[in-house]
């Protein structure tokens, strides 16, 4: 039997001890959003760092100006190991509705799904106590087997996730020479379907923006002073739909620089996944896709950039009728990003687009809530090719490489700040509930989980 070999048996035959240990992490109401739960979050913080010295690793609880960040050091059983960093999350998100849960949501179960599935229900399962706990337990299986890890760990678990991480990107840039190591590891993505595991290779950025146009000193009555008076919602709607042309593409000057095409083996892989209008859209009452022309369903929603409008205020929006032209009218509009693009140029165009249409009686201001780069690790890094490799080992079928629409903001840090590539992989599944009630997380998806980054640390050791 194999080195290899012996730790996925230990995984197999301690399944039941690593489940109560996720239990036992699982119990603890992490929620970093709300100030009464300040105690948990301390709570689940040492929590992890006990469980980390139970296995070897030398842990700390960091603090920082929000809820801490969880440090753990182990050294590989040789030098010439690569030293990687792992990034987890131990909060959760609050768990209201309360009453839509069918038990309490910090006190974790077993289930079993209609088609057979064994689930693990609680708030975290998935996100992202569930996910970091797969690494931990592949850590431990090699601990218990080897007496020793088969690369140099550093753990960086943090308690704010869930409520946007605004104090580590400082702990990042502060200690940045304490975790510049050659490679970030991340669980906290999914598969892509129950059988077919996957690497997440970029991750969209993100420009946030409000936009708030002034004319008149105040409201106006419509019948006496319409026709005459600049009305701002008709001018900001002029503005918002001239940002996309006919054919779905966005028309910002330059916003397409930077965005470049996918080599022709990640867009077959891309292809064979077969996302349709149907499978995507028609669960959610809809039958046609609105993005750009000529694009795959799944390029639209991961790999190209975007523009949407999140939220127009203006004028009287009360019960019953007002007739008023408004003073202002207001939107709210996000970009997600991919490739090159530079997220202050896109920013810069937005805001200099807007402005060419302001008329002379009138006024605008800007805000931004956000201005993150895209990711995108690249197709032929070693990192990447020896987990999917370790991926389809252990799940059977070829391991494919998506990119993910949304963004994870630290990702982009390590980059910036770090210079380190973050490999992506995660084993939540559609249908886990993230962020709802009855959140939960397969119990294949956990076990293999596990058994998935013991394969992964030892090819990367290799």
């Amino acid at each position: 039997m194999s080195t290899l070999d012996a730790v996925l048996s230990r995984i197999d035959t301690d399944i039941d001890n690593s489940i109560e240990r996720l239990f036992s992490l699982l119990r603890i109401a992490s929620i970093s959003t709300d100030p009464a739960y300040k105690d948990d979050c301390r709570k689940a913080a040492e929590h992890v760092a006990t469980d980390l010295r139970s296995i070897g690793f030398s842990a700390e609880v960091r603090p920082t100006e929000g809820h801490p960040v969880v440090v753990g050091k182990v050294k590989a059983g040789t030098d010439k190991a690569p030293n990687v960093l792992f990034y987890g999350h131990y909060d959760v998100q609050p768990v209201d509705p309360l009453d839509l849960w069918k038990t309490p949501p910090f006190e974790p179960r077993i289930d079993t799904l209609p088609d057979g599935r064994k689930i693990i229900v609680a708030r975290g399962a998935c996100d992202d106590k569930g996910q970091a706990m797969t690494f931990i337990e592949a850590c431990r299986a090699f601990k218990h087997v080897t007496g020793s890890l088969p690369v140099s760990i550093t753990t960086m678990i943090e308690g704010e996730e869930e409520c946007g991480s605004k104090h580590l990107y400082g702990f990042v840039r502060d200690h940045a020479d304490e975790f510049k190591l050659d490679l970030a590891l991340v669980c906290d993505t999914a598969m892509w379907d129950q059988k077919t595991p996957s690497v997440t290779t970029s991750l969209r950025g993100l420009v946030y923006e409000d936009v708030t146009i002034t004319a008149s000193d105040r409201d106006l009555h419509s019948g006496v002073f319409g026709g005459a008076a600049q009305n701002p919602i008709r001018i900001l709607t002029h503005i918002l739909a001239a940002m996309h042309d006919d054919k779905g593409r966005v028309t910002l000057p330059g916003f397409y620089d930077g965005v470049d095409e996918l080599p022709a083996d990640i867009a077959a892989d891309l292809k064979s996944l077969n996302m349709t209008e149907q499978t995507f859209l028609g669960p959610l009452g809809l039958k046609h896709s609105s993005g750009e022309a000529g694009r795959m369903l799944i390029e639209q929603v991961t790999t190209r950039p975007t523009a949407e409008f999140n939220g127009i205020i203006g004028g009287y929006t009360g019960e019953g009728a007002k007739t008023v032209i408004p003073s202002q009218a207001s939107a709210k509009v996000s970009f997600r990003l991919v490739g090159q693009q530079d997220p202050q140029k896109i920013r810069d165009s937005f805001r200099a687009f807007v402005r060419s249409r302001i008329p002379a009686d009138c006024s605008v201001t800007f805000g931004n809530h956000g201005l993150s780069p895209a990711i995108q690790l690249s197709y032929d890094n070693p990192a990447l090719n020896k987990a999917r490799t370790a991926l389809a080992d252990e799940w059977g079928k070829k391991a494919v490489t998506v990119g993910a629409g949304g963004s994870i903001p630290i990702v982009g840090d390590f980059k910036s700040v770090l210079g380190m590539d973050s490999l992506l992989v995660g084993f939540a599944l559609d249908d886990d509930r993230v962020h709802s009630p009855n959140e939960k997380f397969d119990l294949a998806c956990f076990h293999k989980g596990i058994r998935s980054w013991a394969r992964i640390l030892a090819a990367l050791s290799a």
